[in-house]
């Protein structure tokens, strides 16, 4: 069994930024910088691309932390942030910019690699859930929530069905091909989002995916725009959502 073993340390604004590894899976988690307080832990997934500490991230982070009193962590996805490429992930990232250079869907390629990606991702994840429950101030009996979007879905949604403990989710902007039957597993409440006006996914692939979950309680955001102008205010709408579902107030914005 890996444990979890921290790497750095810093604290602003009220949030406890903390690098970390389990085994070769490099992570951060952010806290509250007041108190030793027991608070609910929401994992967060990165966007294909990016890295756990890209600034929507650590944006997220700060907001769930600050507004809510939450644990936050988020991990490196194989092939991404300080985690080296294997020659798959060369030869998919390699496909999909010769789509976009030749003006052809990227989401074939996407859906694919992505599925390849969760296969590898959610095993890594559980251990980190474990290793992070370790912690006094985490535990293994509080609730735990799921936010992740684009690639961060297609992670997600693999991984709630698969562990139980997740008992909240928020997702969007991803296909509904090889995650369509996979969400039909998933009960625990949903917020999702997509984008009416989006480019890349197909509006009717959208409200498939949201509809394919099991979910009795399910809440479907939608806003004008495309892929990449999901407007920043559904954050404050996520941060609600699992507050509600994982037990804390949301306080105001300062």
């Amino acid at each position: 069994m890996n444990s979890l073993r921290f790497t750095a340390e810093k604290t602003s604004n009220g949030v406890v930024e903390r690098d970390f590894t389990v085994g070769e899976i490099p992570g951060v988690l952010w806290s509250p910088a007041s108190g030793a307080e027991r608070a609910p832990l929401v994992l967060l997934g990165h966007g294909g691309g990016t890295h756990k500490k890209w600034p929507a991230m650590t944006g997220r982070a700060h907001l769930l932390v600050t507004r809510c009193g939450f644990h936050v962590a988020c991990i490196d996805a194989p092939g991404h942030g300080d985690r080296p490429r294997t020659a798959h992930d060369e030869q998919e990232i390699a496909a999909m910019l010769a789509a976009r250079a030749a003006g052809e869907p990227e989401g074939p390629v996407v859906v694919r690699y992505n599925a390849h990606l969760a296969e590898r991702a959610v095993p890594e994840w559980q251990a980190t859930l474990d290793a992070l429950q370790d912690l006094p101030e985490i535990g293994a009996e509080g609730p735990v929530g799921y936010f992740g979007l684009n690639m961060g879905t297609a992670i997600g949604v693999p991984l709630v069905a698969a562990d139980p403990r997740i008992t909240a989710a928020v997702f969007g902007l991803h296909w509904p091909d090889a995650l369509a039957e996979t969400a039909k597993q998933i009960t625990v409440p949903i917020e999702f989002a997509m984008q009416w006006d989006d480019e890349h996914i197909p509006r009717a692939s959208g409200l498939a995916l949201f509809d394919a979950f099991a979910s009795t309680e399910k809440t479907l955001h939608v806003n004008p725009g495309k892929h990449k102008e999901l407007p920043r205010f559904e954050a404050d709408s996520a941060a609600r959502f699992l507050a509600r579902h994982l037990g804390r107030a949301v306080t105001s914005a300062a």
